[in-house]
């Protein structure tokens, strides 16, 4: 499936929300086409290179679909959209088309399954929720309803302060069990890197 992509500095992450600012012809172009037809681009994290002007010369081959649920012209006259991510996928081949737009084949990317919440999860939970008292995170309505494993997983990996290259290998993660597991290792190698 042939999907145009948008490079950001971010790794995007299904059943969570993003705010973003347009203002690039390319952009604008794609969000109307997209509002028209009803459909999605992909967010796509870059590697290498600028998120204005120019293609970044380096994205991730794995990315999140974004639906646009609200949209508002900006008071310094940029339209605002808000996003939520719907389903990972993986970048087979990129092309870029005259007007700069980077277009993907995509695949799309199986979730593994989801699991009820067990008391083992309690602290990510109570860590999600106060991630949730930052006005940051609160402005974007999160963190949303958790019904498994799998948004407990999603939301934190987005919420949390990791590194790019973090994010995006917990992205790759099929298993939201393993997902949840990595996200554990990773907090656990924060905090000894603050206590070493």
């Amino acid at each position: 499936m042939t999907l145009p992509l948008f490079p950001l500095n971010t790794v995007l992450f299904p059943g969570c929300m993003l705010d973003l600012q347009i203002f690039e012809a390319r952009y604008l172009d794609m969000i109307g086409r997209c509002m028209k037809q009803g459909g999605g681009f992909g967010v796509v994290c870059i590697l290498e290179g600028e998120q204005v002007g120019k293609v970044p010369s380096g994205v991730a081959s794995i990315g999140c679909e974004a639906l646009i649920r609200d949209f508002d012209q900006q008071e310094n006259g940029l339209l605002g959209i808000r996003v939520e991510g719907v389903r990972r996928f993986e970048v087979e081949q990129t092309e870029v088309q005259k007007d700069q737009l980077l277009l993907g084949e995509v695949r799309w990317l199986t979730e593994g399954t989801d699991s009820e919440l067990s008391e083992h999860d309690d602290d990510l939970l109570a860590l999600l929720l106060a991630l949730g008292e930052h006005p940051m995170v609160a402005s974007l309505d999160m963190p949303r309803a958790v019904d498994g494993r799998r948004s407990l997983a999603n939301q934190l990996a987005y919420l949390l302060p990791f590194m790019e290259e973090d994010k995006l290998d917990l992205l790759a993660i099929d298993s939201p069990q393993a997902r949840l597991a990595a996200i554990q290792n990773l907090l656990e190698r924060i905090q000894g890197e603050l206590f070493a």
